[in-house]
């Protein structure tokens, strides 16, 4: 339809439906076309800038004849830009609908939703929302973004922003033999490592501790510095320690490990000035405070998820649930909805599930993008750091 020009086709105003509406009930039959009603409603709310997507450019014809031939208080203007695209994403409200309907999340704030109040409960900051949109700008084109974009606008206000924990997500046992019975310790511990008025913190130590199952291998490889029999590695802030044993089930599977610490270490650091290559996140056994963890992973398996059937790919792993985790005491007493980074793992949230003693956190999103390369084959299994 040529600009000015209405008389190729005959616009429909109004549709009549005799049927019940979601909010009105029954009060009215005769409904406004959106075409019709879009440039009034509009004009009376003193809307001056329109944004539509690119699909409405036909649209702005129609919208502009009926704004200049009906007595309305002013003329806003229609403009026309590219839609957000984000991969691994849909943003389709009819398939957010279905994905809602067929029980595929567990609601529209299912933090793996691309809605306003999944991301709230996801604990994706507002800021992060406003700098991602200001580094993408506004397009003329279709384009689909990287949703690593997104989550690297998360991590940079997180960083900033979020106090550290420490909490351990798969538990393995570590018991420190020539560490004595019945004695603990408290051992500081920094809030914020690049924000000195975050003040720092006391975490409890004792002989016997959790650290993170994948941080052990009994056989490692070249390159795996982190804990393996006979090899030295650092506390954070606590001491050096080193495996000695190793205790395993009936399957053969570890579920202890037997360590020898060096008291001289107290705080991370040697007298002697020898080294660790790697630094191990731990909580202690006799204050650590149970746990589930939910980490949550796109929700689509591929980068262009197929809207017309959309199930098929659904990412069977975008969430994993952790039931026995540990973390440490600080964050049982803590009622806040703020962010905290758990130290090596990523980001998280308390989530609305929490209740006193059952501890509930979501993963807002990790330390670093791995998930997408995985998937695409262009880089290993995703290694937590230290190592």
């Amino acid at each position: 339809m040529a600009s000015g020009n209405i008389n190729l086709r005959d616009p429909v105003l109004y549709r009549i439906l005799h049927a019940s509406h979601p909010r009105t009930a029954n009060t009215w039959s005769i409904y406004p076309s959106y075409d019709f009603a879009h440039g009034q409603s509009d004009a009376i709310e003193g809307i001056t800038h329109s944004i539509c997507t690119l699909e409405f450019e036909d649209h702005r014809p129609l919208y502009n004849w009926f704004l200049e031939n009906l007595p309305v208080p002013s003329h806003p203007h229609q403009y026309e830009f590219a839609r957000l695209n984000l991969s691994y994403t849909v943003l389709s409200k009819r398939v957010l609908t279905e994905l809602v309907r067929g029980g595929h999340v567990s609601g529209w704030d299912d933090p793996r939703m691309p809605t306003l109040a999944a991301l709230r409960r996801r604990g994706v900051p507002p800021e992060a929302l406003r700098e991602f949109v200001r580094r993408i700008g506004v397009a003329k084109a279709n384009s689909v973004v990287d949703v690593a974009m997104f989550e690297h606008a998360i991590r940079d206000v997180l960083n900033r922003t979020a106090l550290r924990r420490m909490a351990v997500l798969r538990p393995l046992k570590v018991v420190i033999t020539n560490y004595p019975e019945g004695q603990g310790e408290e051992l500081e511990a920094v809030n914020h490592p690049d924000d000195p008025d975050a003040g720092a913190r006391l975490v409890p130590f004792g002989r016997e501790l959790y650290v993170e199952r994948d941080d052990f291998m009994e056989n490692p490889p070249k390159k795996f510095f982190r804990l393996s029999p006979g090899r030295e590695v650092r506390l954070r802030y606590a001491y050096f320690i080193t495996c000695r044993e190793v205790v395993k089930n009936a399957d053969d599977e570890p579920v202890e490990l037997r360590c020898t610490y060096d008291p001289a270490t107290r705080g991370g650091n040697a007298p002697d000035g020898r080294k660790v290559q790697a630094t191990l996140h731990w909580v202690a056994a006799t204050a650590a405070v149970p746990a589930q963890v939910r980490l949550y992973n796109p929700l689509f398996a591929k980068p262009d998820p197929d809207a017309g059937n959309f199930a098929a790919d659904l990412n069977p792993d975008s969430l994993e649930v952790l039931n026995d985790s540990m973390v440490e005491p600080a964050l049982a007493g803590d009622n806040s909805e703020a962010v905290v980074q758990f130290e090596r793992q990523g980001y998280f949230i308390r989530d609305r599930d929490s209740k006193p003693g059952q501890l509930v956190f979501n993963r807002t999103v990790g330390l670093r993008d791995t998930w997408a390369k995985v998937q695409s084959g262009s880089s290993p299994l995703p290694r937590r750091g230290g190592g």
